[in-house]
């Protein structure tokens, strides 16, 4: 199967304006999320999905790949679906601009994950929670799985309500999809759910469409703030 890694990224963000832009160890956090996915053998192409010149320009300016997509994508999953449109790859892995620590490795686990699962369209990775004070945070989303490793519910409160180590799951936004399975998503209306929690996998579970979880051990801190990018800044061993 030919795979293609589409990056959505927006200035937008209501919790850290410009947080694509911010530095990272003197680059821009995308800058890293791209150079992290890029180096996965298993991609055909690696492209940022953006509404804003200034990202496309910065991805331009350190020899990546951008495109410009509509601005009036409320999901970053239906920014990734615009970019696939004009593209034949029969997956598609959507890795979110705010993923900075993300290896090769997390990628080929998210498209082996949809390889080994013919009757799932998205494989989500997902990582266990040790810290009671991430379970908590609502910018962290949780995930609860069945036995068989499908999605049972995604939420930012905690779930299951009570805290204990290596029984919480945090959801990891690196996402393969069928071809066909991401088109379709932008087809389906947006339900309850989904805006409550402003979570895209909840469309797919609102309309009965399984959503596969692959567990990953790699170590990872998405940026939702800035208090998020001084935390990541240490873990990558900036300062």
């Amino acid at each position: 199967m030919q795979a293609i890694a589409v990056i959505p990224a927006r200035m937008g963000s209501t919790r850290f304006p410009g947080k694509p832009l911010a530095l990272l160890g003197g680059r821009p956090m995308v800058e890293h999320v791209y150079r992290g996915t890029v180096a996965c053998a298993r991609l055909a192409e690696v492209v940022v999905a953006t509404c804003d010149t200034a990202i496309r320009d910065a991805v331009v300016a350190f020899g990546g790949q951008a495109e410009l997509t509509s601005a009036s994508h409320v999901r970053a999953t239906d920014r990734v679906a615009e970019v696939s449109a004009r593209r034949s790859a029969e997956v598609v892995v959507m890795v979110q601009g705010d993923e900075p620590m993300i290896t090769p490795e997390m990628v080929t686990a998210a498209i082996e994950g949809l390889a080994a699962d013919p009757a799932v369209g998205c494989i989500n990775l997902a990582a266990i929670i040790d810290d009671e004070r991430e379970a908590l945070d609502p910018n962290t989303i949780k995930v609860v799985t069945s036995a068989r490793g499908r999605a049972l519910y995604f939420s930012r409160s905690p779930i299951p309500a009570q805290f204990a180590p290596h029984a919480v799951q945090k959801q990891v936004c690196v996402i393969a999809f069928r071809r066909e399975a991401l088109a379709r998503f932008s087809t389906l209306p947006s339900g309850p759910l989904e805006q409550l929690e402003s979570i895209d996998m909840l469309r797919f579970l609102e309309h009965d469409l399984p959503v596969g979880i692959v567990r990953t051990t790699a170590r990872t801190q998405a940026v939702d703030t800035p208090d998020d990018l001084a935390r990541v800044s240490h873990l990558l061993g900036f300062r």
